[in-house]
């Protein structure tokens, strides 16, 4: 999320209430989690483990909750409490605005686009031309959507990030401040749900094609002409190459990367980074030749147990 502005560290310090290292006019020009930093962003970091990665991270500004030693070039904002001085930024710069309309008047529609009686166009939304939105689509704030694309009913672009923080007292939310980006030439099925980022872009690249109830978690990238069946739930922060095949049920979890023309046969569980160009099925996925290996290996325990049986009579 980059700021309207290019605002001084000293600005910053004093909107979250903290302390700061680092020169009092020191640009700050946005706010982002780690693994889309840039320059002049600021990044959080609450544990020791994660210091040393977001103080060498692209970002110039590291909001943490101990004073370290700065990086040159750096500047650090010192909080007892990053993770909520994170969300006050967030609502500072990205505050929730209620709606006037089923149609904001701050949206902009292009020429030959349909949209179906009962869809919710939030506040800053941008749609393309030659588009069809059909009924009760819910499109949150701030969402992009390109040129040709047909979203069915019941399906919702710009949800909050899954994203809490364990506190003693109860879960506590990181708020939402990213968006959805829908290129040109999607097709969404009916009841899908895609999740804005924490801070950055939900993207889902030119030609793919959604079938009905797919789940898309917060900073997902899903690269172009991938083809993803019902029920599938991808988590946030995964990266999706192009043409990919996913069938139904599959379930992938959190930040892994998985390569171009990949597929991934029904009801498989991935839970790592997988090579593209490769067929792949299971729990835990894995490539088909394997783990049919697998499977006729555990089809022989029986026959052995009872070859072992007969040995020590």
């Amino acid at each position: 999320m980059k700021f309207p502005k290019t605002h001084t560290l000293k600005e910053i310090a004093e909107l979250i209430g903290s302390t700061y290292v680092g020169a009092e006019d020191f640009p700050v020009e946005g706010m982002n989690e780690i693994h889309v930093v840039t320059p002049g962003d600021i990044v959080f970091v609450d544990h020791p483990k994660y210091y040393d990665k977001a103080l060498e991270s692209a970002a110039t500004v590291v909001l943490i909750n101990k004073e370290v030693d700065c990086p040159e070039g750096k500047a650090l904002l010192v909080s007892e409490d990053p993770f909520r001085d994170f969300n006050t930024l967030t609502r500072h710069f990205m505050p929730f605005v209620s709606a006037s309309a089923l149609i904001a008047p701050t949206a902009s529609i292009g020429h030959d686009t349909q949209i179906q009686p009962g869809a919710f166009i939030g506040n800053n939304v941008t749609i393309g031309s030659n588009c069809v939105i059909h009924a009760n689509v819910s499109i949150y704030d701030h969402c992009v959507i390109g040129d040709n694309v047909t979203i069915h009913s019941g399906t919702v672009l710009g949800a909050d990030a899954f994203y809490y923080k364990n506190r003693p007292e109860g879960y506590d939310k990181l708020l939402s401040g990213g968006r959805v980006v829908i290129q040109d030439n999607v097709d969404l099925g009916a009841l899908c749900t895609i999740d804005k980022g924490v801070t950055g872009d939900t993207t889902i690249m030119k030609g793919t094609k959604i079938d009905n109830q797919v789940h898309i978690g917060h900073d997902t990238v899903i690269g172009e002409r991938c083809l993803i069946a019902s029920q599938t739930g991808i988590a946030g922060c995964v990266v999706m190459g192009n043409q990919v095949t996913v069938w139904g049920q599959v379930g992938i979890t959190s930040g892994i990367t998985i390569g171009d023309k990949t597929v991934i046969s029904a009801k498989a569980g991935v839970s790592k980074s997988l090579e593209g160009g490769k067929h792949y099925f299971g729990i835990p996925a894995d490539e088909f030749r394997k783990k049919y290996k697998e499977i006729a290996s555990i089809r022989m325990i029986p026959a052995l147990m009872e070859q072992l049986k007969q040995q020590n009579k």
